[in-house]
């Protein structure tokens, strides 16, 4: 499984190069930039059918072996012609033929002459216009007339490799390929692809009140969100997921637990056990096994954290410590896990988009922190774009994240937001 090599240096080492490191008042984008430095992508390739290849990674450049368009042809369905025959009156031309897609016309169109084409035909030798049919005027099987000015030189007419030439690249490496692409590769006639073989992936829940869907719920005890909320987000990243319960707050128990998951998978995720408290076996779980650093962060929700990488059995794997509250389990996994479980895919670097919106309510903010707050983002009448929280943004109430479509992102820096100021959020909608 996925290790840091030899010469990797220490987390000690890449967090004292980032200015201003304190453990216990890390700024977000200190953390994101340890966390990113720190990280290597995993190094193991497949080749993948492209029906099967749909959320992968690309693991090389894919340069086209053909021309695309392969010649020059039709946009249009209408008349292809030389443009140095029209003028500024209408102009009548004899219809030398019809030329179909798929079927090349093998006849001339000599000078006055015109080819009827349907779109995707090849354009014939000596033609380098198409007048779309809709603008001719009184065509028959033999001639048809072209008024002036209905188009210019060159208009409705694709080149050949206008889309792609051959020996061009038409997929970078590290892009996660979506539908258009499996179509962009059998257009090239391309059947296989090499892909970053998933990434695997082992989590689980700390916490003696914890209980698993089907047990009782004893006075004082929770049903486990978490993990569901965790499986939905790895899933979405295409993961390889192996889900390991609930742990109990137990040193065997947690020992056993981080020791199968770093022989067993490329990363793990913990939820619960990292903030200050009187049981921190998982704290010191983590500390045993490996390289790991705890965080309080200048964030809300989500202030405590652990990050590095923990070994057992010579295996090993990159660790992400969560808090235990069910919103500051997804903002930390969609603000710090995400990205760094993308670039272990090899996926090319792509931030969170913030969308600059309207905020139709006030919202306090102290500067010194980052906040995510829970949205509900609508579009009026006009097509402009507002934003107003969900209410109570406590990190325990998931369903405000149910209710949301977007989290509204107050930056570091940013102070109090009065109604109709701007503020950056990023949707949920297709959030992988």
């Amino acid at each position: 499984m996925s290790q840091p090599p030899q010469a990797h240096p220490s987390l000690e080492h890449i967090a004292s190069c980032v200015s201003g490191y304190d453990p216990d008042a890390l700024p977000v984008a200190s953390a994101q930039q340890v966390i990113r430095s720190f990280i290597r992508p995993i190094d193991s390739v497949e080749k993948l059918a492209i029906r099967a290849a749909l959320d992968r990674v690309l693991a090389a450049d894919i340069i086209s072996p053909i021309n695309v368009p392969a010649h020059d042809n039709s946009a249009m369905d209408g008349y292809a012609l030389r443009a140095s025959d029209l003028g500024s009156e209408p102009v009548r031309l004899r219809i030398a033929g019809t030329a179909f897609a798929g079927r090349a016309f093998d006849g001339q169109v000599g000078p006055g002459e015109c080819l009827r084409i349907m779109t995707g035909a090849i354009m014939p030798a000596g033609c380098d216009t198409v007048v779309p049919q809709e603008f001719t005027r009184d065509g028959d099987e033999q001639a048809v007339t072209i008024p002036p000015g209905v188009v210019r030189a060159g208009d409705n007419r694709r080149f050949a490799g206008e889309d792609l030439k051959a020996g061009q690249a038409a997929l970078a490496r590290g892009r996660i390929l979506r539908p258009a692409d499996l179509g962009l590769l059998a257009s090239l006639g391309i059947a296989e692809v090499p892909v970053q073989r998933r990434l695997r992936v082992a989590f689980f829940s700390t916490g003696d009140e914890l209980r698993s869907i089907g047990e009782p719920l004893d006075e004082g005890c929770v049903y486990d969100s978490n993990r569901y909320t965790l499986y939905g987000m790895l899933r979405r990243l295409s993961c390889d997921i192996v889900d390991m319960g609930v742990v109990r707050d137990e040193p065997e128990a947690l020992e056993a637990a981080f020791r199968s998951a770093a022989e067993n998978a490329d990363a793990i995720i913990t939820s619960g056990g990292v903030s200050v408290g009187a049981a921190d076996y998982t704290k010191q779980m983590m500390a045993k096994l490996g390289d790991v650093s705890f965080w309080k962060i200048g964030m809300r929700p989500g202030r405590p954290m652990a990050f590095g990488h923990i070994s057992s059995g010579g295996h090993g794997a990159y660790l992400f410590g969560l808090p235990g509250n069910p919103v500051a389990v997804m903002v930390t996994f969609y603000f710090f896990a995400r990205d760094a479980l993308l670039h272990m895919m090899g996926a090319a670097p792509a931030p969170l988009p913030l969308l600059p919106v309207v905020s139709r309510t006030a919202i306090r903010k102290k500067p010194g922190r980052t906040e995510y707050q829970r949205g509900i983002l609508t579009t009026d009448a006009d097509g402009r774009r507002s934003v107003s929280i969900t209410g109570s943004q406590g990190s325990g109430i998931l369903r405000s994240m149910s209710e949301a479509n977007c989290m509204v992102v107050l930056h570091h820096e940013q102070a109090n937001v009065a109604p109709g100021d701007m503020v950056d959020v990023v949707l949920f909608d297709g959030l992988t």
